[in-house]
């Protein structure tokens, strides 16, 4: 089993030591501004995403993909920020057949909803400010 980490830094890190604890091979990703980084040392494999502005690497959903078919990873692990709550992304993996590690795409978008997150509290007997 092999799980790619699509984020950086300590939360990769902590994501990676994790993982191999569990016996699962890891994949780091990683910018020009990354490639000696401990994330990128720790992990059993490492791919190259591209130039150090996120919007560039990182945040790029469709290299994430590909990193995940080129390593064969099988899952991937947003980390914090980033990916972690994009629907778009989430529904990338889901249709690229690689398992995204975090919320279902249900209820990424259901708390992207203001409303939608306030009746699902409501339901749940969560108190909330009327209004």
């Amino acid at each position: 089993d092999k799980v790619l980490i699509a984020n950086r830094g300590e939360i990769a890190c902590r994501v990676i030591r994790t993982a191999k604890k569990l016996g699962i091979q890891t994949v780091a990703v990683f910018s020009d501004a990354d490639k000696n980084a401990e994330h990128v040392r720790l992990a059993d494999e490492s791919y190259y995403l591209g130039p150090p502005p996120a919007s560039q690497s990182y945040l790029m959903g469709a290299k994430i993909i590909e990193a995940c078919k080129a390593t064969g990873a099988q899952a991937v692990h947003p980390g914090y920020g980033f990916l972690s709550e994009n629907l778009p992304f989430c529904e990338m993996c889901k249709k690229a057949g690689v398992v995204f590690i975090g919320p279902p795409p249900g209820a990424i978008r259901a708390m992207g909803s203001k409303s939608e997150s306030k009746t699902i509290m409501i339901d749940a007997g969560v108190p909330v400010t009327p209004g």
